[in-house]
């Protein structure tokens, strides 16, 4: 078995209070922390099949400004995601299988792209907007059993284990791969960045909090009781792990580097792109209204997300 990250943008940041803030109260910590920002999300090759955990953004998704107001930055842009998986030697046509852990485009935003492929997605995600007249949606309901701690599972491959992970969204998932020994956990936003889990922290970005929790705790108790290499896809981590084969230890963490951030005047679109799902606000499709002058009750048509959680595009 190979797994392989399928790299898409880099040299973000997320900040302690959106990574740290769920249960506390962003307020609670200090908005000047910003931990390593990427996006990334992964293949797994049987040697059998090519299997996808998430499809990353969109082709042509707009950067965000860099915004020192701003909680999160998911990066500058390395390439396309299909330009990515091109990159590391596959075709859309060889995927067979693609896991989707949720609905967010940054992790749904190319599933157009493998007309092949069976979309397995949790029962939950079926007929939200994101994932609106994509073919090949595989409804699934974890009706396998437990996965060692966590009460409900689909096995999908020889090795590859599709597990019920709600809170994030309500039909957020997480992906298991055995192999050699080690259990290779692929996770989406139950922690945006690998100190969270080692503080046992939720991000501001949930659907169901006691969910969430009860996830997170799930999550930190395998990987306490499982040699597992920690794959996330909103930091730089998550591929090192991969690559070095590190296994997770909570009690002795990974030494944290710091992002320092030179916020340089950058030229702003007009447009504004909501950081939780992705949805992209074009004064030209809403009768020229500026983003600014939306009411301050105005909530994502998506996700229902407040005002505040929208970013400025870049030019």
């Amino acid at each position: 078995m190979k797994i392989k990250a399928v790299k898409f943008r880099k040299d973000g940041y997320y900040t302690q209070p959106f990574a740290f803030g769920g249960e506390e109260g962003p307020e609670r910590f200090d908005k000047n922390v910003r931990y390593r920002g990427s996006l990334q999300n992964y293949l797994i090759d049987t040697g059998g099949e090519v299997i996808l955990v998430d499809t990353g953004l969109p082709a042509g998704f707009p950067e965000e400004v860099m915004d020192e107001s701003a909680m999160d930055y998911t990066g500058q842009t390395i390439c396309d995601y299909m330009d990515a998986l091109t990159a590391l030697g596959y075709k859309s046509e060889q995927v067979t299988k693609i896991l989707l852990t949720h609905k967010h485009s940054d992790h749904s935003g190319e599933l157009r792209s493998f007309p092949n492929a069976q979309i397995y997605v949790g029962a939950e995600e079926i007929g939200v907007a994101e994932l609106k007249d994509i073919p090949n949606l595989v409804p699934v309901h974890f009706t396998d059993g437990p996965y060692y701690n966590f009460p409900e599972s689909q096995k999908i491959a020889e090795g590859v284990w599709f597990i019920k992970a709600k809170g994030h969204t309500n039909g957020n998932s997480l992906v298991i791969a055995e192999s050699e020994g080690l259990f290779y956990m692929c996770e989406a936003d139950i922690t945006y960045v690998d100190e969270a889990l080692y503080e046992n922290k939720l991000s501001v970005v949930y659907d169901d909090l006691p969910a969430a929790r009860e996830t997170l705790d799930r999550v930190r108790e395998f990987v306490r009781n499982h040699p597992t290499v920690y794959m996330g896809t909103h930091t730089p981590q998550g591929y090192e792990n991969l690559e070095a084969k590190r296994v997770m230890d909570l009690d002795n963490p990974v030494p944290t580097f710091m992002v320092e951030v030179s916020f340089e005047k950058q030229k702003a679109s007009g447009k504004y792109v909501c950081s939780i799902c992705g949805y992209v606000y074009d004064p030209a499709e809403h009768d020229g209204e500026a983003f600014e002058d939306l009411p301050d009750d105005w909530k994502c048509p998506r996700c229902k997300r407040k005002k505040e959680k929208f970013v400025p595009v870049e030019e």
